[in-house]
């Protein structure tokens, strides 16, 4: 690893990558993904001037200490392939960064002085976890004593693992288990450790277990019934005081994700009472005298923040316009700072005191128009779809369908390089939260149960079917597009409703299920096993059923793919199976293999990505 030398560049530089393009010829498309952009600062507990943050100033996303006293900002990670894990110590001291190789997921923590002021000066990285072995990441907590960490680990070949290390001396295991765990929180004073489990098997639903720093289990949180869990939990921090045995928790006994205090000592649950007053999921983080909590509310697609004093009770609004809410964190003076967006306009980092926090300078993105919420009646229920549409064009569009990965996640009011891109170009935009994404109610969520794959699909045809009779799209011009998920969804879609679509682009996908299940990281194929019931060999049909391979032979629209040679969530060869099928009865389709993991961080390598699906579509479909 190299260091830069300072800061973020400054005006005169050529941000995304040093390409020399001259901005005022660039277009507006690409603009958006060259713009210098900042994550939300995360900062030390008890340094909280020493922060830490992710920018892709230089063209590639890597991590950037600040020190807020001086005003000084460092470019800590410099990797071909980018970084984003990193944290910065409670006591500001330390910077750890995940390593691993080429982005595939597989790696080791290392470790460098924030107070490191350049290339000739810094002290070199060094491995955090001295004889810890690479593994996929499960969860961090790093002690307020400056030398006591809590790693969590995944493999192939001993599932999940936890340990404790401490400066100079071997890492000591406190946890194994076949099925999926991790790291949540570690109490302020070190004594107590917070950890998720799926050791019930649904790696959908986790459990919450305390344990003590030797191993030995103090508390059990598990929302399950008969065995077989239904209902999730997760850690979101212990109290930041001292001897406080109280942990904030999220549970879904009422149908959404919302908080509840914990005493893990004397086992008394205290309800909240929110969802009485705000509608939706709720998630919540400690103000830092632990007084209060700082609660983010999504709800349809767009998201709020509120202080809830925990002595009276009261709910209070924390203003924030209109738009999405991507991370929110309470300082120690009580201002509140957070990272938003729309649709409409690029992200900025914001504080409740006023101002922007941290502006990096450079070119500005565009903004792009605005998002239009549809419902749509589904055979499941009322779904939620987010249209745009190029300024002053009428129906019928080109339109791209671009579906969401995860599968548990969703769309939101929020700024999208990409869908922005399509637009640009004079294509309708359609965004469907269909059944299995995030913020509906657990109900909505969890139907993907089983018939995985094919109730998404429903959905989706069902916001088809409104976009072309609506007007706004045009039926002979329609593209089916998704990443990661949405790009697995892509590829079932043609093969499965091979009428509906007139062109499909799939990144990252999953395309042969039972192979991507047998190449793919631990973690998801406990995930996989909790989806579809089970393992290929268990129940095989269901595998069939869902997979894109199976209907690769109906595929009639052209076929673009991007694949990361070093993915570990939808492996390469899966994926060449899928092609080869292709290939042998001569389908019109194109590949582009590249040297990432699950998607790029290299600002040159995702333009390059979006200017070929560009083109692809239209050489097949024209302007």
């Amino acid at each position: 690893m190299t260091e830069s030398n300072g800061a973020i560049p400054q005006e005169g530089t050529t941000p995304g990558g040093g390409s020399g393009t001259d901005d005022t010829t660039m277009p507006g498309w690409e603009k958006r993904f060259r713009a210098p952009r900042v994550s939300l600062p995360d900062w030390a507990e008890d340094a909280p001037h020493r922060s830490l943050f992710v920018s892709n100033a230089t063209g590639t996303y890597e991590l950037y200490a600040w020190d807020r006293e001086t005003g000084h900002q460092r470019q800590v990670t410099d990797r071909p392939n980018g970084t984003t894990d990193g944290v910065v110590s409670p006591d500001g001291a330390w910077i750890w960064w995940f390593d691993d190789k080429d982005g595939d997921e597989f790696g080791i923590w290392r470790r460098q002085p924030f107070a490191g002021a350049g290339r000739a000066t810094a002290a070199p990285d060094e491995p955090a976890a001295p004889g810890l072995d690479a593994s996929y990441p499960a969860g961090l907590a790093l002690g307020r004593d400056g030398r006591t960490a809590i790693v969590g680990r995944s493999t192939d070949e001993d599932g999940s693992t936890i340990h404790v290390s401490r400066t100079g001396e071997d890492p000591v295991e406190i946890y194994r288990h076949r099925e999926s765990a991790g790291v949540g929180d570690l109490s302020h004073d070190g004594s107590l450790i917070a950890i998720e489990h799926t050791e019930h098997g649904d790696a959908m639903h986790s459990a919450v277990r305390v344990l003590r720093i030797d191993g030995s289990k103090v508390a059990e949180l598990d929302d399950t019934e008969g065995g077989t869990a239904e209902l999730g939990l997760e850690v979101l921090g212990f109290a930041p005081v001292d001897g406080d045995t109280r942990l904030l928790v999220g549970h879904q006994r009422r149908g959404h994700w919302e908080p509840m205090v914990w005493d893990v000592a004397s086992g008394e649950e205290t309800d909240l009472a929110l969802a009485g007053q705000l509608e939706g999921d709720l998630s919540a983080e400690w103000y830092p005298d632990g007084s209060a909590l700082l609660v983010v509310n999504s709800y349809e697609a767009r998201s709020e923040l509120w202080r809830f004093d925990l002595s009276t009770r009261r709910l209070e609004r924390v203003d924030t316009p209109k738009g999405t809410v991507s991370g929110a964190t309470a300082r120690p003076d009580g201002s509140v700072e957070y990272l938003w967006s729309s649709a409409a306009e690029p992200p900025v980092v914001r504080s409740t005191s006023g101002g922007i926090v941290l502006d990096p300078p450079g070119m500005r993105a565009p903004e792009s128009v605005p998002v239009e919420d549809v419902w749509v009646t589904g055979p499941g229920g009322r779904i939620h779809a987010l249209v745009q549409r190029p300024a002053g064009a009428d129906g019928p569009l080109p339109t791209v369908f671009d579906i969401h990965g995860g599968p548990t996640w969703h769309d939101s009011d929020s700024f999208a390089a990409g869908p922005a891109a399509w637009v640009d170009h004079g294509y309708a935009v359609v965004r469907v939260n269909y059944r299995g994404s995030t913020g509906y109610g657990r109900e909505w969520t969890d139907a993907l149960k089983h018939r995985v794959g094919l109730i998404e699909l429903e959905d989706i045809a069902a916001v088809r079917e409104w976009a072309v009779s609506s007007g706004l799209a045009d039926p002979d011009r329609l593209i089916l597009t998704g990443g990661s998920w949405g790009g697995y969804l892509t590829l079932l879609g043609l093969g499965m409703q091979p009428e509906a679509w007139a062109l499909g682009i799939a990144a990252v996908p999953v395309a042969d299920y039972v192979t991507a299940y047998h190449d793919e990281m631990e973690a998801l194929k406990a995930m996989d096993r909790t989806l579809l019931g089970g393992t290929p060999e268990e129940v095989p049909e269901r595998f069939e059923a869902s997979s894109p391979l199976t209907y690769v032979d109906a595929v009639k629209a052209p076929v673009y793919i991007s694949a990361g040679v070093n993915d570990p969530r939808c492996p390469i060869q899966q994926v060449e199976n899928y092609v080869t099928r292709l290939a042998g009865r001569d389908a019109v389709h194109e590949v582009y293999r590249y040297d990432a993991g699950h998607g790029s961080l290299v600002v040159d390598e995702r333009i390059k990505q979006v200017r070929l699906e560009l083109e692809f579509a239209e050489r097949h479909l024209g302007r």
